[in-house]
């Protein structure tokens, strides 16, 4: 499942490739994979631009210019590939959005989802999630208050979205090799020089991850990766 390396590296190339321009035409082929019907969802994207594209935990929001947003959630298995339709991955595609001749798609979202959602709705979905673990307001200080009364075990502390948002199983396990603690140790059990490693762990392997362009190998478009 892709964590937020990935995900950053993902709305940092479609940022670049995608801000600004407008939707001329969706495909839709899994209804399920979209929270309204396909003539709604059309009507409400069909046609609008993508004003930005920001990352929250292991989500992207593509911002329309409508002030509506798309929800995309890759879960196990997702990702997606920027091409056109000389260049298109030879596996389902559960949504396509044209931009012209450049081509977004959306493959393996049998668990992921992308969903149409208004400013309100965005907020809400994001209400119970922790903070951003590179944000510069998650302060070391910060993450020591965060973590006072924690009493779990330090892999369900760090995968836990409502503590900090964006971490899962694959580098939550990093995170604890490179800190050099077990993931079963409780955390009321960790001295403050151990958490503060923990932070530190924490911090490097995730901007690791982003620099390295994550973990996971993501599809290549005309050299490019994404």
């Amino acid at each position: 499942m892709p964590e937020l390396p990935e995900m950053e590296n993902y709305r940092r190339l479609l940022n670049e490739k995608l801000n600004g321009k407008r939707i001329t035409q969706i495909t839709i082929t899994r209804e399920k994979t979209i929270n309204t019907s396909v003539e709604e969802f059309t009507n409400a994207v069909e046609g609008r631009t993508v004003v930005a594209i920001e990352r929250r935990a292991k989500h992207l929001v593509f911002h329309l210019d409508s002030g509506k947003g798309l929800l995309l959630h890759l879960m196990l298995g997702g990702l997606v590939y920027l091409g056109n339709v000389n260049d298109s991955p030879e596996r389902t595609k559960q949504v396509t959005l044209s931009f012209g001749e450049t081509q977004l798609f959306f493959i393996g979202l049998r668990l992921g989802y992308l969903h149409l959602l208004s400013k309100e709705e965005l907020e809400e979905q994001f209400r119970d999630l922790g903070p951003e673990p590179l944000a510069p307001s998650f302060t070391v200080n910060e993450y020591h208050t965060i973590m006072a009364k924690r009493r779990g075990v330090i892999k369900t502390t760090l995968v836990n979205q409502k503590i900090v948002s964006g971490i899962g199983n694959l580098y939550s396990d990093e995170i604890c090799f490179t800190a050099q603690l077990l993931p079963n140790r409780p955390m009321n059990e960790l001295t403050k020089e151990e958490k503060t490693m923990l932070y530190t762990s924490i911090q490097s392997v995730l901007k690791r991850g982003i620099s390295l362009g994550g973990y996971i190998d993501l599809p290549v478009y005309k050299g490019d990766v994404l």
